[in-house]
């Protein structure tokens, strides 16, 4: 059962949940939003969602409350070698010529945002030790659910998960468990980092260091142009010069005034921060 969102209600949860996580939910979303906010006020046993909205606002125990909140709004749809080509570009290519580079480091730093539930670095992992780089890349995982991360260090996915999961990758890279699910093999498993970040949070970004690439995939299409400018420039601020943004093939930044230049490789698209920015 939902319970009653009017306008003025939606307007002051949705400036809420924008201010708190970055997402962003248009008045034609009223619905949706109603159902996952009705869920917890009636969990808490409150009679309206404005006193849901108090609650968070001015209860103690609203600030556990809201990250539980944040947990069911978050959309974790991903899957194991999603947009393969452009991690495969990043490993085979891009990763290497970095390397080769004068004065290059000996250890490089990738870091995944967003990471959901841990298939997308873990799938970069994957493909780091097939190209002998595992060793030197160390690679962190963040996402701004406590739920989903929990999910990313246990290692173990079935369903749609694995749907884009080759015969020989699910050999090589797992073993079998229970009832058709499988797990990362430890020797993988092991080399992500996982942390909990909220990419609104910019003293705990700095706090990350810097970077040589970052993935931000699928994640920036739930924010507004504003809050996209924003986010893009903490990543910016946490990369090297000359460094890599990757972001999902449905998400541009062309038309926002970076420093970072938008480059092919190998059919997938890369944003290289200017060498001379910092």
């Amino acid at each position: 059962m939902a319970l009653p969102l009017s306008p003025p209600v939606f307007v002051i949860f949705s400036h809420l949940i924008e201010e708190k996580a970055g997402i962003h939910y248009e008045p034609r979303e009223s619905d949706l939003l109603a159902e996952k906010l009705s869920a917890r006020a009636l969990e808490l046993e409150l009679d309206s969602l404005l006193d849901y909205y108090y609650f968070l606002r001015y209860d103690e125990a609203g600030p556990r409350e809201l990250d539980t909140l944040l947990d069911t709004l978050v959309v974790n749809e991903t899957y194991f070698f999603r947009e393969a080509d452009q991690l495969r570009a990043l490993v085979d290519q891009l990763l290497p010529a970095m390397e080769r580079a004068p004065g290059a480091r000996r250890t490089f730093r990738v870091w995944c945002a967003a990471s959901s539930t841990g298939e997308e670095p873990l799938t970069l992992a994957m493909m780091l030790h097939e190209s002998d780089l595992l060793d030197r890349v160390e690679l962190i995982a963040t996402d701004i659910s406590a739920r989903a991360l929990a999910r990313a260090r246990v290692g173990r996915y079935g369903g749609r998960s694995l749907r884009a999961l080759a015969d020989a990758d699910r050999l090589r890279h797992f073993r079998e468990a229970d009832e058709g699910f499988v797990c990362v093999r430890e020797s993988i498993h092991a080399r992500v980092r996982w942390q909990r970040l909220n990419l609104m949070d910019v003293a705990a970004i700095r706090a990350l260091g810097r970077f040589d690439a970052i993935l931000c995939r699928n994640a920036l299409i739930y924010f507004r142009d504003e809050t996209v400018i924003q986010v893009v420039t903490r990543l910016a601020g946490s990369l090297t010069p000359g460094g890599l943004l990757l972001v999902g093939a449905s998400e541009s930044l062309l038309r926002f005034g970076t420093v970072f230049d938008c480059e092919e490789h190998a059919g997938a698209f890369f944003y290289r921060k200017n060498p001379g920015a910092e």
